[in-house]
């Protein structure tokens, strides 16, 4: 590498760049793959990662290892990579491995070369231009031409008020980027990153995404993540000693709020109209546990996103006879293709990057560091519905997430 291309490629812009492509890319890989096939997405992905490991290696002054990889997280990474000794499916699993390490290695990128504030430009910027296209594409689809684009998933229901998909390509993703959407943009309005004008243009558009979406589930991950919002609000605000006595108050109410949210989960379910939904999900579910009684303990192997044309993904359906791309729900999917080993691995990884990102955020002042617990907790209560956090976008946020938290808070930080 000349020393004018490393000054390129090192550069703070080219970072920047960079960074808002991978985010972009990632978010709607689903819209990519539609367009490109997976021989373009898989291009694309090595050029990114190519990219990033050429940026990493013209900055090397820069970037601050110590502390900055979770041991959980490289120990689910590490699970995934040993199950192909196992696997049902060897070569899909090999495929699956280097996927799902494509994503995570573009999330360690982000975490190394990006602060915080910069990641959440990033993302916001990368989440106005996937929102803005979205909208173009349904008002397209929906009033102009009147026809469903069906290779991008767009139903063309905009006139109708919806749900709409835009370049998610399902409703309950496109909600997901509408709540990602606005935790971003209402960060950025906290930190002053973007002028007014931009901001109540992304807020709009986020709370525009949010309804006509109309995804049963998104209310319920919205109330979660305002939940923790307020909570954090009210922890931020006081002193060092009375913020432990509250944190543990938080710990017990949401344990109390856990069980009772289990009992009168169909009242739950009947308030925001999810039946149908839910009723799906279920037949999904109930196929699935049979599958795990079968490898309960190690898994049927890793593939990450399903492959409906190999065993045991081929013969599952939802109650409508359609197959489903995924499990519908991260822990279950999890377990089916890790076991109870990668379920118990998932959870600690979750469990110990959220603790991390919350106090970090409760004790510094910057608005900015509540982003990673909010995503955290949008992450884990999505995966109750969707399996988004097991690949592509959501692993990668995931990732970085996690990485971010550790940065601020891990014990191997304080040694030398």
């Amino acid at each position: 590498m000349t020393p004018a291309i490393r000054a390129v490629v090192g550069s703070a812009r080219f970072s920047q760049a960079l960074t808002e492509a991978i985010v972009g890319f990632a978010l709607i890989t689903g819209a990519v793959r539609a367009i490109m096939g997976w021989p373009g997405a898989l291009g694309l992905l090595a050029g990114l990662v190519v990219l990033a490991a050429a940026s990493l290696w013209a900055q090397p002054e820069r970037i601050e290892w110590r502390g900055v990889l979770p041991i959980s997280v490289m120990a689910l990474f590490g699970l995934l990579t040993v199950s192909v000794i196992w696997s049902q499916y060897t070569w899909v699993t090999v495929g699956g491995i280097a996927y799902a390490l494509g994503f995570g290695v573009l999330g360690l990128y982000i975490a190394l070369v990006r602060d915080l504030i910069q990641l959440v430009r990033a993302v916001g910027n990368a989440l106005r231009v996937i929102l803005t296209a979205s909208f173009v594409l349904e008002i397209l689809s929906g009033l102009l031409i009147d026809t469903p684009l069906t290779f991008l998933g767009i139903s063309g229901s905009l006139a109708e008020g919806g749900p709409i998909e835009g370049l998610a390509g399902t409703r309950n993703a496109f909600a997901f980027l509408g709540a990602l959407a606005i935790l971003s943009f209402w960060i950025e309005v906290r930190t002053r990153s973007v002028s007014r004008a931009v901001s109540v243009y992304s807020l709009a558009l986020a709370a525009a995404t949010i309804i006509f979406a109309r995804s049963p589930v998104s209310l319920l991950v919205l109330a979660a993540v305002l939940a923790a919002g307020l909570a954090l609000v009210l922890v931020r605000r006081q002193r060092t000693v009375a913020r432990r006595a509250t944190q543990s108050v938080l710990l017990v109410s949401l344990a109390v709020f856990g069980v009772l949210a289990w009992l009168f989960r169909t009242a739950l379910v009947d308030a925001v109209d999810a039946a149908t939904d839910v009723e799906v999900r279920t037949s999904v579910w109930a196929r699935v546990t049979g599958f795990i009684d079968q490898y309960p303990v190690q898994g049927w192997g890793w593939a990450g996103k399903w492959p409906n044309e190999v065993f045991p993904f081929a013969v599952v359906a939802d109650s409508t006879g359609r197959q489903p791309p995924s499990a519908l729900n991260a822990y279950m999917d999890i377990w089916l293709q890790l076991g109870l080993a990668g379920l118990l691995v998932l959870i600690v990884a979750l469990a110990l990057a959220f603790v991390r990102a919350w106090l970090v955020a409760s004790e510094r002042r910057s608005t900015v560091y509540v982003w990673p617990a909010l995503t955290l907790v949008l992450l884990a209560t999505t995966s109750m519905t969707e399996s988004y956090l097991l690949y592509e976008g959501g692993l990668l946020l995931f990732v970085t997430s996690a990485f971010a938290a550790a940065r601020n808070r891990s014990w191997r930080g304080r040694l030398d």
